[in-house]
């Protein structure tokens, strides 16, 4: 068996493993996505297999992000009426989130201290990993701790997002689905979904959204920054 089809094996094996024991336990906190990465950490270095050859197979699994991402249109167009209902406010709310997220990143890492790379790599983390790894790359940063940061982010927000918003009062279906996908990108839109189809619609909408206005706003925070 070659690399590429062990480490995939491995992966979604890894994968279902994790997906059981969150089930059997009933606790939200052994998220699948931080259950898998532990169980992989751990044979990867158990074994001593250098990264790149689980990347061989790793690779096949990036391939289907960009289109899981497309995919969430299905559930926007079925909710499409509803958005379309609240449009200016949606748009209103994503601009800010945008600009927060991206400004409180950078800005508390270059207020630490952290060299230039760094302070681009952590300004897209609320956003999905390909959007925030293509932003990362043109604006000097390392995508590879991107990725990093976009999984933890969404793997806190998929796990604390709901209990959170519900404790400061959010109770409409939207705007929770909306907060989710914007803090929490594809984790959080997942979680979305397991509550509604307005909440899924709501965090579709905001992960495509709030990616092209993050697109926009850490070139231009990281410029006003730097000049």
């Amino acid at each position: 068996m070659n690399d590429a089809v062990l480490w995939l094996t491995a992966t979604l094996l890894a994968w279902n493993a994790a997906a059981w024991i969150q089930r059997r336990t009933g606790q939200r906190w052994l998220h699948p996505v931080l259950v898998t990465v532990a169980i992989l950490a751990a044979a990867l270095l158990a074994f001593d297999v250098p990264l790149a050859r689980y990347q061989a197979g790793g690779a096949l699994l990036d391939f289907f992000l960009g289109p899981s991402v497309v995919a969430l249109g299905l559930t926007l167009y079925l909710e499409l009426p509803a958005i379309l209902r609240r449009g200016a406010r949606l748009v209103a709310a994503l601009a800010a989130g945008s600009v927060v997220g991206v400004a409180t990143a950078a800005g508390a890492a270059w207020l630490l201290g952290a060299p230039r790379e760094i302070v681009a790599s952590v300004a897209p983390k609320s956003v999905t990993t390909p959007i925030a790894m293509g932003i990362a790359e043109r604006t000097g940063g390392l995508p590879s701790i991107t990725a990093v940061l976009v999984v933890a982010v969404g793997i806190l927000g998929a796990v604390a997002g709901p209990p959170f918003l519900r404790a400061i009062g959010v109770r409409d279906p939207g705007a929770a689905g909306l907060a989710l996908g914007a803090a929490a990108h594809g984790l959080g839109a997942a979680r979305s979904m397991e509550e509604g189809e307005t909440e899924g619609a709501s965090a579709a909408l905001a992960i495509a959204l709030h990616g092209v206005a993050t697109a926009i706003a850490a070139p231009l925070f990281l410029w006003l920054l730097y000049r």
